[in-house]
């Protein structure tokens, strides 16, 4: 193993910390973007607010105009907050206070940057980035806190409880009036940012593809998701769904999140698919691993040797 690989991948728990730290410095590269200096940063963070109940619209609404009295002042220390956080993630040594601000940090970007995944509005969806990037940021955190025992802070036993309730809300999500009917999935792909021509034309047969079929995929992916939670916390063949988790979300990430916006411009995190896709290899890692079974153990020329075999003398005796 190369120094390198010791220092940052030296266990699958310190490889997780080292990717988590690199998503937190595309999200403060992304922060730096001329398009986070301009009005229309504050434009997005204030069209977050339409349809929200009073409260979350109005405290979304004061942030986006505390913010924009000084754009560059805000915008530089928003992004220097992340760049802080992923370098603390990579140092060894600061691997827990940067967790313990990420904690906090996620709760501000979730409520006045996500406004909660939109779960408080009929927009919320899985194929779009629901619950919510940071979300997931904050929950890989708990489960590679570095406090010697696996699971982090939420332990074997919370981790996949807490897989289990994400992976239940996503199936509800799928099953809500808005994500199941005919065009939904369709008219969300054919949104959905891209920045690149091949990406564009997945995404166009894709919308295709999905047309007027709606209802049908969102019972299959409600039942897929329901799945996925219930046979991670039961522990039962985690892995293969565990894996299924991980394609799906790569298939989130593709034709509805495209990326996230990245290659288009403009976007302030990968969306949720790529740290879907980390918290299901924090998962992965939890699951014990069966020991290797020796070939013929047991049997030995189609005798069961696992008894104590009979002695000559007793067997003559008798």
């Amino acid at each position: 193993m190369s120094r390198t690989s010791a220092y940052f991948a030296s266990d699958p728990a310190r490889a997780l910390q080292s990717a988590l730290g690199l998503i937190w410095l595309l999200d403060g590269g992304l922060q730096f973007q001329s398009f986070m200096y301009s009005h229309g940063f504050t434009e997005m963070l204030t069209g977050l607010a339409s349809g929200q109940p009073g409260w979350l619209a109005s405290s979304i609404n004061w942030s986006a105009h505390a913010a924009g009295g000084d754009l560059t002042l805000y915008n530089t220390l928003f992004a220097l907050i992340q760049v802080g956080i992923g370098l603390g993630l990579l140092c060894r040594r600061t691997v827990k206070p940067a967790l313990a601000a990420s904690f906090a940090w996620a709760l501000v970007v979730w409520w006045f940057g996500e406004a909660f995944g939109m779960m408080f509005m009929t927009m919320a969806a899985p194929l779009t980035g629901a619950p919510g990037a940071v979300l997931l940021y904050a929950l890989i955190g708990l489960i590679v806190w570095p406090n010697g025992r696996p699971g982090g802070l939420l332990g074997v036993r919370g981790a996949r409880g807490a897989w289990a309730a994400l992976w239940l809300v996503m199936a509800w999500l799928w099953l809500e009036a808005p994500s199941s009917s005919a065009n939904t999935i369709s008219g969300a792909i054919k949104a959905a940012p891209s920045g690149m021509s091949w990406l564009s034309t997945l995404q166009e047969w894709a919308t295709k593809a999905t047309a007027g079929n709606g209802l049908i995929f969102a019972l299959l992916l409600a039942a897929a998701s329901a799945a996925i939670g219930i046979a991670v916390a039961a522990d039962w063949r985690a892995k293969p769904f565990l894996a299924l988790a991980i394609v799906l979300n790569l298939i989130y990430w593709t034709l509805g999140q495209g990326f996230g916006g990245i290659f288009e411009g403009g976007a302030t995190d990968p969306n949720a698919g790529l740290p879907f896709v980390v918290l299901a290899l924090a998962l992965w890692s939890l699951v014990p691993s069966e020991p290797p079974r020796a070939c013929g153990a047991g049997q030995s020329g189609g005798r069961d040797v696992s008894a104590p075999a009979v002695p000559a003398r007793a067997a003559v005796a008798t």
